[in-house]
């Protein structure tokens, strides 16, 4: 294949074009970084003559002073003697706080000398037994009453256990006296 002189000329000014590009790709991209010189003094501010009582123009920050790393010594001390006081007053609400009035009279003074006695141990369970009536065999040897528990019915003389956890103690006309033998609580139970 030949190449014609019209040919080659763009061919040599593609090449060059890509070659320059690459080196601008390369410099943007790839560009070693080299640090900023450091500014070795202040240039003081221009003094601005006008009249007074106005503000000076504030002077633009060069990027070389914002980045210099010199201690600032005396803007540290005119910061220390700052004392932060707030208003009263809550930045996050847009009303201002109405003001609580003071008391008339004195709190109640609780009396912490004395020791608050120990909580007692707690109640024992109540008896689930129903007493809802008795029975006398005649000739027989007492009284038997008729306790339930939910669905279950118990037949019981004095003395006797019931559900292996009660004892009859005395049976009344109209109520019976029931000992818990696990908390040894005794409880009188009313006809129903």
């Amino acid at each position: 294949m030949r190449v014609g002189s019209e040919d080659r000329q763009r061919l040599i000014a593609a090449i060059v074009l890509m070659v320059v590009a690459a080196i601008a790709v390369f410099y943007v991209f790839f560009r070693p970084e080299t640090p900023a010189p450091a500014v070795a003094t202040k240039s003081p501010a221009p003094a601005v003559k006008g009249r007074p009582g106005r503000r000076a123009p504030v002077a633009a920050v060069t990027a070389a002073e914002s980045l210099d790393p010199t201690l600032r010594l005396g803007l540290l001390r005119s910061s220390e003697g700052v004392n932060y006081e707030g208003a009263g007053r809550n930045i996050f609400r847009a009303q201002a706080d109405e003001p609580l009035p003071k008391p008339t009279t004195p709190p109640l003074k609780d009396d912490k000398t004395l020791p608050k006695p120990p909580p007692g141990p707690p109640p024992p369970p109540p008896i689930n037994l129903k007493f809802y009536g008795f029975a006398n065999t005649p000739g027989g040897s007492g009284k038997k009453v008729f306790l339930s528990e939910g669905d279950t019915i118990f037949i019981a003389g004095e003395g006797d256990v019931v559900n292996r956890r009660y004892k009859v103690v005395k049976i009344g006309q109209s109520s019976v006296e029931i000992e818990d033998l696990l908390n040894n609580n005794k409880q009188t139970i009313p006809l129903t």
